[in-house]
């Protein structure tokens, strides 16, 4: 075959585009393929101990208990499908429940009470489990503005109780500690404390850090904040002899100013090279932002369209960067006002409340997932079981429906398929994957979920739908 383009004129038209397309590719590395947790729990420094993920997991699992004593009153309560046929007599319901406990999970998702129950069982086994996935210990708005003293002195006890836990091994499987901003105002006082914090755990932990620790940097505005966290690491890094690199960073977006700055530009990636590859992550700030956007107070909430302005920027600033996203914290706790010996209409009025908190929060909570945020906050351990909930729900409600189409596209090498009414091409493959790659991770489906699909524990593992089918065209 005659060709006009030789090899040597091919190389120099490629050459610098090689180079463009390497630096590309080194900026848009996809995403990370570890595990994210699903929530942060953001709680108060002074109330940290080396056993507290445990308590809020016993404080999270007596809520649901008291508040949906079984799958019924919890259906209701969050209002899933299927929970208008549900019965209400104690004895029906203990009946149900004996015939859901013999299925199997493909039978038990064909049941119409099925998918409440289900997700009620779920959420027991994870609070019971692993109530607490991810723990900031916070020493900004939910610690406030304290004596000099006293913030010293609960920086090295948080830090004591870290190593503690690391030692026991109860600390939550993601945790770190949220400090004052580096404004002009708070920044002495925000370096002091991560000081006091760092060298105190490394001293009594031998050096070692616990297993993804993180530092969040809040109401980070400009470049310059996050240079001088990283080279406070640096520091430590080289008194303590940990391996450059080891210290990472979250950053708070909770300004209009992270969102756009004054040269009409979003500044979020550029906040990420500064970090000098430690921003691991980014946490939205709901009601800072919100107020920085002249919010009155009662329509602070999640789901307010500057949030979600917020939102969708930041995806598409950070998209395919592997810098994880999380959203914030609906403030409205399931808590009941009514305390000590209670009358029978107090005990219906607490019920009351925390169902409708509950149901508000899962509401936020379903409305991120939409957007693709699948990290959000909670502030008390009562907002766990509505997190969960939500979550599981999410995905579950779309299981039945992403396996068909996935395997279908599966088995046919992502030739166009149709499926019902939907019309699916490759890039809705690599959605359908992402779904499952989330389902997973979040708890809400188990591998053997995930293989239903025909695929292969490393074809799943690839993350990657053309890749997928790229090696099953090569083995055909």
């Amino acid at each position: 075959m005659n060709l006009s383009i030789s090899e040597a004129i091919k190389s120099n038209i490629f050459g610098d585009l090689k180079i463009a397309n390497d630096n590309f590719n080194k900026i848009y590395r996809g995403d990370r393929e570890d595990r994210q947790p699903i929530h942060t729990v953001y709680g108060g420094a002074n109330l940290f101990k080396y056993n507290t993920t445990q308590a809020l997991g016993q404080v999270a699992l007596k809520s649901l208990l008291k508040y949906a004593p079984n799958f019924v009153e919890f259906g209701r309560a969050f209002q899933l499908n299927g929970h208008e046929t549900l019965p209400s007599d104690d004895s029906q319901i203990s009946k149900l429940v004996k015939e859901l406990d013999s299925l199997s999970q493909k039978q038990l998702r064909q049941h119409p009470a099925g998918f409440s129950y289900n997700i009620y069982k779920k959420v027991i086994a994870k609070l019971e489990r692993e109530a607490v996935e991810d723990f900031r210990i916070d020493f900004e708005d939910g610690f406030g503005n304290r004596t000099d003293k006293e913030e010293d002195e609960t920086a090295v006890f948080a830090a004591q109780q870290v190593a503690k836990g690391l030692e026991k091994n109860t600390l939550s499987p993601f945790i770190g500690i949220r400090i004052k901003p580096f404004t002009e105002e708070l920044k002495e006082r925000g370096l002091r404390t991560l000081d006091l914090f760092l060298t105190t755990l490394l001293s009594a932990s031998k050096k070692q850090l616990p297993e993804n620790f993180v530092v969040m940097l809040p109401k980070v505005t400009i470049p310059e904040q996050i240079i001088a966290l990283v080279s406070f690491f640096e520091v430590i890094e080289q008194k303590f002899d940990l391996e450059k690199g080891s210290l990472k960073m979250e950053m708070m977006v909770e300004t209009t100013q992270s969102i756009m700055d004054h040269n009409g530009t979003n500044p979020l990636y550029r906040f990420i090279i500064a970090s000098q590859g430690r921003c691991i992550a980014t946490h939205f700030g709901t009601y800072d932002y919100t107020a920085s956007n002249n919010i009155t107070a009662s329509y602070q909430e999640m789901d307010h369209d500057v949030c979600d302005f917020a939102h969708y920027t930041t995806k598409v600033a950070l998209a395919h960067t592997g810098i994880w996203l999380s959203d914030g914290a609906t403030n409205t706790m399931p808590i009941g006002p009514h305390r000590g010996e209670l009358t029978q209409k107090q005990e219906v009025e607490n019920k009351m409340v925390v169902h409708r908190a509950w149901l508000k929060g899962y509401g936020h909570i379903r409305h991120s997932l939409y957007k693709g945020l699948y990290q959000g906050w909670d502030l008390n351990p009562a907002q766990l079981p509505m997190r969960y909930t939500g979550v599981y729900a999410f995905f579950l409600e779309s299981y039945e429906d992403a396996l068909i189409r996935l395997k279908t596209f599966v088995e046919k090498a992502a030739q166009a398929t149709l499926i019902g009414d939907t019309f699916d091409d490759a890039a809705t493959g690599q959605g359908l994957l992402n779904y499952f790659l989330k389902a997973l991770n979040s708890g809400a489906i188990s591998i053997e979920e995930v293989l239903e699909t025909g695929l292969t524990l490393d074809e799943i593992r690839s993350r990657s739908f053309a890749k997928i089918i790229k090696d099953r065209r090569a083995n055909t």
